[in-house]
């Protein structure tokens, strides 16, 4: 009698250990590449999110940035994404990148930190202007990202030809990074925080010397095209070895996004677990320090989902 009351209670047990697991949320962040900062963030993000929301398991996928992760979030491969401003609009509209696709169901859920726009050359070749990378081979960032759509922006607004006037290669970060430092390109466009690893790790331990090529005072040229979408950003000295004085440059927004289509509850679930333990989201990178709750719920050109503006609300951050 007692043998079959011991089997009756493991065997409650592990069913009632199986409803626990099979009812936990699982979701996915989609990230970015491992040279760059949506990846450590977006990992930190998991573990946070995973150690402190009771009965939710998230994990972050390593993708091609920005346009990668719209389209996953888009298709229902991924619930969370990571991307700039400039990628998401686009993305809405299903043009450029995502003209294969059609216009995506996006909303904020969180605006994160500010990017640099990243033009870094071979230092022996003197280039302190984006008109002088003409003829020159250079990297415009990953196929289809967001790096390579404002690459090709910036190229027009300094009068180049994005397709006639350079020699283009279609390189991650950590891949344009090798390249430079081997001699097998002359120059390349990223669009990271600050610092980006594999950046750093150029400047400081690569063969070739490097220097960053200012691009502010194309601002003007990109409204026109582009307004809103881009802003002076300077690159202060010492954030890399080689920037010994501020470089002028342009920087773009990031955010965070889920489909339209996301459970109230669980946006609820996601943005409590982030800004009830923003502390500690804020030691998984120097760009998550930037995060608060009056920046997350700043107006952008994508809108929030509804369950985040009401917890916006609910917190007294004014959107």
């Amino acid at each position: 009698m007692m043998k079959r009351l011991v089997f009756a209670l493991v065997v409650c047990a592990l069913v009632a250990g199986g409803a626990v697991a099979a009812s936990k949320l699982r979701l996915s962040i989609a990230t970015g590449g491992t040279g760059g900062v949506f990846f450590p963030y977006g990992g930190g993000l998991a573990r946070v999110l995973s150690h402190k929301v009771p009965g939710m398991q998230v994990t972050a996928e390593v993708t091609g940035g920005s346009v990668d992760n719209i389209k996953l979030v888009g298709a229902g491969d991924a619930d969370i994404g990571f991307s700039t401003i400039d990628s998401a609009v686009d993305g809405k509209k299903g043009v450029g990148a995502y003209a294969d696709t059609g216009p995506q169901d996006i909303v904020a859920i969180a605006v994160l930190y500010d990017s640099f726009v990243h033009v870094v050359a071979r230092a022996d070749l003197k280039i302190t202007d984006v008109s002088q990378l003409k003829g020159r081979r250079i990297s415009v960032g990953s196929a289809g990202s967001s790096t390579e759509a404002i690459a090709d922006r910036i190229l027009a607004a300094a009068r180049l030809s994005p397709t006639k006037d350079v020699k283009r290669e279609n390189l991650s970060v950590a891949e344009s990074a090798a390249a430079l430092n081997d001699g097998k390109i002359d120059a390349f466009f990223w669009i990271g925080g600050l610092p980006t690893s594999a950046v750093t790790d150029l400047v400081t331990t690569g063969r070739l010397k490097t220097n960053f090529v200012p691009t502010a005072h194309l601002l003007p040229a990109l409204n026109a095209t582009y307004p809103g979408l881009y802003r002076r950003f300077t690159l202060p000295k010492g954030v890399y070895a080689n920037a010994v004085a501020d470089v002028p440059g342009l920087g773009v927004s990031n955010l965070l996004f889920v489909s339209r289509d996301m459970k109230d509850e669980t946006v609820r679930k996601i943005l409590a677990g982030i800004f009830d333990n923003l502390a500690e989201v804020q030691k998984i990178h120097p760009d998550a320090r930037q995060l608060s709750l009056k920046g997350a719920s700043a107006p952008t050109a994508i809108p929030f989902h509804p369950a985040a503006e009401a917890f916006y609300r609910a917190r007294g951050a004014a959107k």
